[in-house]
């Protein structure tokens, strides 16, 4: 039985489009879904395992991008969005009727990735956004009910499909993160 990542990678990764500049993403309500523009290509995408992200149904990861803060804006429906958790690093707006997360925005000055929003991309049907790259927070999948004998399983399926398997986030930005950190010291 193949194990499946999430609906967005399962069948492979999709290719980021060159000169693509963004698109829409929508909540999953059948009427009057919230609506959020991104106006640029996302970076670092990912699949990721933690327990606070979004995952559609059935999916073992969510599947995260960031991009600029203010490239991101509400279009439609700002008035069912809320935030799930207000005292998370990531302020993650969610829809209040289908659960769907839109956005997360850390207002944290001092955070190593102020200025950058996550966002869902599979929410968009626009194809072109950026490939998901890594897993994060692989491990993690099993506070959320996945067995620790599958776990070798879960690491094969997505080296697999191209993306490295980590217990954190990428090197790439866990050095950021470090760099940031001493600048700051």
């Amino acid at each position: 039985m193949k194990t499946l990542i999430h609906p967005q990678v399962d069948n492979g990764i999709p290719a980021t489009a060159e000169g693509f500049t963004g698109g829409t993403l929508q909540c999953q309500c059948s009427h009057n879904p919230v609506e959020v523009t991104v106006t640029a290509q996302t970076a670092h995408n990912h699949v990721c395992g933690c327990s606070k992200c979004w995952k559609p149904e059935g999916a073992l990861f969510a599947q995260i991008a960031v991009v600029a803060k203010e490239n991101v804006t509400v279009t439609a429906n700002a008035d069912k969005l809320q935030i799930i958790d207000e005292s998370a690093a990531i302020q993650r707006h969610a829809c209040k009727e289908c659960g769907t997360h839109m956005y997360g925005r850390i207002e944290n000055t001092g955070h190593p990735f102020y200025g950058l929003d996550f966002v869902h991309t599979e929410l968009s049907k626009q194809q072109g956004w950026s490939a998901p790259e890594f897993a994060a927070f692989v491990s993690s999948i099993i506070e959320s009910g996945t067995a620790p004998e599958t776990m070798a399983d879960v690491r094969n399926t997505l080296t697999d499909l191209g993306l490295a398997p980590y217990d954190c986030l990428s090197p790439v930005l866990m050095d950021a993160i470090a760099a940031h950190i001493a600048s700051n010291g």
